[in-house]
């Protein structure tokens, strides 16, 4: 695989945010940004369910997918409307109390002329056509997604172009900058499927990331948020080697929740929605989760580029827990899914560890939503003095009961005992840090003991 197949065209342009959601995870759970998600009551899933409410996906598409916000493309490029779409979507978010996340695609040469060619004709109407997004962005908080595919995929510029293309980019960062000071941008930083971190670091840093608050990727891709939040730390480290500090990196998880494989995913069955949209992520280092990928929207391989399909909708929720029920009680979801779906809304039902040891850390289980037959539950590690060495959290699972999935973190099971080691990553905890891992089971909850040992 070596493209991000964004894949964004004018039926994206109407594509937007599904729910409000907010995620907490912990003290140690943030980035830059702070607040709730923007849902658009107004996309393509809205109304397509709108009109098939009997349809029989309508309720798994409705309660895992419209539920959720995604972000909006600015993909039609028109120079004489596009202030007008910009402003009336971020005041609509502003009057809500919540955070528009916007993904501008309209850069000269896009997609290098593949499935989502178009954009602007030159690089000087361009600037206009930024110009005119940066001076309807408000005074608030707003996230950008500028331009996918630009950094990573460069193989059909010449070296003048590639200059240029880092040039725009570098002078579209700055002026959407100071079209509003609060905005977030961020630039194209591929997946970890693609370029290497070195080669996107030093890509990023020819682009003027020194100016954006970071990067994002897995852009409309698959790969896993594990494999994804192990790349942004390289690219992180790259980065700071090359005297660019500070930045942090955004992951599209809109479709990461199965298997990987081939970029296109309008025929592939094992594709899910990964962790849901949220800005408190658990990771200092990630700003966001969000779902830059609209799910149900096609790739262009058997369905139109950018149209809203139920059937893609629905083989992406059916197999997912459903999302959390409340802004303040909330499990990430898993970058896998559980084998059966719910039968319910899920409920939460808190159960606790003993108090954090004098030790190297401590494990509390915070939060638990269970459905007909299963359960999805979120364990907060706490460093005591800390763990250089890494963290295992153990317990015993209740008769019958067994963990099918676990993100953030790696399972090994002896009988009835399950232990989950920390990844790369998330291991090395400073004193009174913090970081959560998530896991789905079937059977009961019980009561667990939570056990947590550093080597």
């Amino acid at each position: 695989m070596a493209r991000s197949r964004v894949v964004a065209v004018a039926a994206a342009c109407t594509t937007v945010a599904a729910a409000s959601v907010l995620i907490v995870t912990g003290t140690a759970s943030a980035g830059t940004i702070s607040g709730t998600l923007y849902r658009d009551p107004n996309t393509p899933v809205a109304r397509w369910l709108s009109s098939n409410s009997g349809d029989s996906r309508a309720t798994v598409i409705r309660s895992r997918i419209d539920s959720q916000p995604a972000t909006r493309w600015l993909s039609n490029f028109n120079i004489s409307t596009i202030g007008s779409e910009v402003a009336t979507y971020v005041n609509a978010a502003n009057a809500a109390g919540q955070i528009p996340a916007l993904t501008v695609y309209g850069i000269t040469n896009r997609d290098c002329g593949g499935a989502s060619s178009g954009g602007a004709p030159d690089l000087t109407q361009y600037q206009t056509w930024i110009g005119n997004i940066a001076r309807n962005l408000g005074g608030q908080t707003v996230v950008l997604n500028l331009e996918p595919d630009s950094i990573a995929l460069l193989t059909c510029l010449n070296s003048t172009e590639i200059a240029a293309r880092n040039q725009a980019l570098r002078t579209a960062t700055q002026t959407l900058k100071a079209g509003n000071p609060n905005a977030k941008v961020y630039l194209d930083g591929g997946h970890s499927a693609w370029n290497s971190a070195g080669d996107q670091a030093s890509r990023l840093v020819a682009a003027g990331v020194a100016d954006a608050d970071g990067f994002y990727t897995n852009a409309s891709n698959f790969q896993p948020t594990s494999a994804e939040s192990a790349y942004g730390r390289s690219i992180i480290s790259s980065l700071s080697g090359q005297g660019v500090n500070g930045k942090r990196q955004v992951i599209d998880t809109s479709r990461n929740g199965g298997a990987s494989g081939d970029w296109c995913g309008d025929d592939n069955t094992d594709r899910r929605i990964g962790q849901y949209p949220t800005v408190n992520t658990g990771d200092a280092n990630i700003d966001a989760y969000l779902w830059i990928k609209p799910p149900g929207e096609a790739d262009g391989c058997r369905y139109a580029a950018g149209s809203f399909q139920p059937d893609l909708a629905y083989s992406l929720a059916s197999s997912a827990p459903n999302p959390p029920s409340s802004p303040t009680s909330a499990p990430s979801s898993p970058s896998s899914s559980p084998s059966s779906s719910p039968s319910s809304s899920p409920s939460s039902s808190p159960s606790t560890s003993p108090s954090l040891p004098t030790g190297a850390c401590g494990a509390t289980l915070r939060a638990v939503s269970t459905w007909n037959g299963g359960y999805q539950g979120e364990v907060k590690v706490q460093a005591g003095s800390g763990t250089p060495n890494g963290w295992t959290v153990s317990w015993t699972l209740p008769s019958g009961s067994s963990i099918s999935q676990v993100w953030n973190g790696t399972l090994t099971t002896s009988g009835s005992t399950v232990s989950v080691r920390n990844v790369s990553w998330n291991g090395n905890l400073p004193a009174d840090g913090s970081t959560t891992f998530g896991f789905i089971a079937t059977g009961t909850t019980g009561a667990p003991t939570l056990t947590c040992t550093s080597p």
